[in-house]
């Protein structure tokens, strides 16, 4: 089964994206902070990564360094889903190796067709 790892300081957010990673029969873990997102990683390397940019403790974009410096960093799929929306931040993320990048609030049928264009869905699932 397929594994991500949800990286958000809200409870809410990390519920919400939850349900709708489970309804695509993924296996799911979450971290509140990026250093707690690594640590989930070290133990076990996921998938996807979804990740939020504002946090406390350690940033999505510190984390995000990070995680492409560890063994095994590289091969995650990261998805940035942020309220920061200006093309420096697109691009500062894209650039430190997030493959791409949604905005808060999302929904079910976007996470999907992000997933699909990562090659992590088929292309016939139906969002």
């Amino acid at each position: 089964m397929t594994y991500c790892l949800i990286v958000d300081d809200s409870r809410t957010i990390r519920k919400v994206s939850r349900d709708i990673v489970e309804s695509l029969s993924f296996d799911v873990a979450e971290a509140e902070n990026g250093e707690a997102g690594l640590s989930k990683c070290r133990a076990r390397m996921p998938d996807v990564i979804l990740l939020d940019w504002n946090m406390p403790v350690m940033d999505g974009y510190s984390f995000l360094k990070e995680l492409r410096k560890s063994p095994g960093g590289e091969t995650p799929k990261v998805v940035f889903c942020t309220t920061e929306n200006d093309i420096n931040h697109i691009t500062q993320a894209l650039e430190a190796g997030a493959d791409e990048y949604i905005m808060k609030p999302f929904d079910r049928a976007i996470l999907a067709a992000k997933f699909q264009e990562l090659g992590l869905l088929p292309e016939i699932f139906s969002a």
